[in-house]
């Protein structure tokens, strides 16, 4: 079957990973002493990180593709799936747009100014991207479980959201010197469930029984 021009954005989502991975593998090359295992991805990106210039180049695809799949990911599944998971994705795309454009106007600042204006309102968009993401996974994984036919994407969500989790619980439990670590898998969490959803809308969001 023919696909549509709104089914082939959904590959966008792929590129947007790809771009995002490409700038946490190799940005570190432009940051003399940055110790993945230990420092955060959002310190390749800071104001002031020597990084910063590489990371905008490589990750230049990453924001503006992922916006982009995932609003027609929005369009496409109007009047499709369920209520919860519909739901639950235009949420997801919320907070695609506060991760976008709020990491964009407030980036970290390696001053070492916790109270500083800017690093405030970083921690800010840090704490609704986080609400939004889980919240909105799972209204997708109680839509999906509810609906046998969907339930692949219920399985992905929550793939999503324990990866999330680990992330969170992990960055917080173990030393320092392995912060890194874990918070790649938060970092990823949502890159990669916008780049599944991307896939779904390229093969038209058909249903499948697992």
């Amino acid at each position: 079957m023919k696909k549509s021009l709104v089914q082939w954005c959904g590959l966008l989502g792929i590129v947007s990973l790809l771009s995002y991975t490409a700038a946490v593998v190799f940005s570190p090359l432009a940051y003399p002493g940055y110790n993945w295992m230990a420092q955060a991805v959002s310190d390749l990106s800071a104001s002031n990180a020597p990084s910063r210039m590489l990371w905008s180049q490589l990750a230049a695809l990453h924001g503006v593709c992922g916006l982009v799949s995932i609003m027609m990911v929005c369009v496409f599944v109007q009047g499709k799936l369920n209520k919860s998971m519909r739901l639950g994705i235009y949420l997801f795309a919320g907070m695609n747009w506060v991760s976008s454009v709020g990491y964009a106007m407030f980036p970290i600042s390696d001053s070492g100014n916790v109270s500083s204006f800017q690093n405030v309102m970083h921690i800010i968009v840090t704490v609704l991207v986080v609400l939004l993401s889980i919240s909105s996974l799972v209204l997708i994984m109680v839509g999906g479980y509810r609906q046998k036919s969907w339930r692949s994407i219920a399985i992905w969500a929550t793939v999503a959201l324990a990866l999330m989790l680990i992330g969170a619980v992990g960055a917080g439990a173990v030393p320092a010197r392995f912060f890194g670590i874990p918070e790649r898998f938060s970092v990823f969490s949502a890159t990669g469930f916008t780049a599944v959803l991307g896939a779904y809308l390229f093969l038209g969001f058909k249903a499948r029984k697992v």
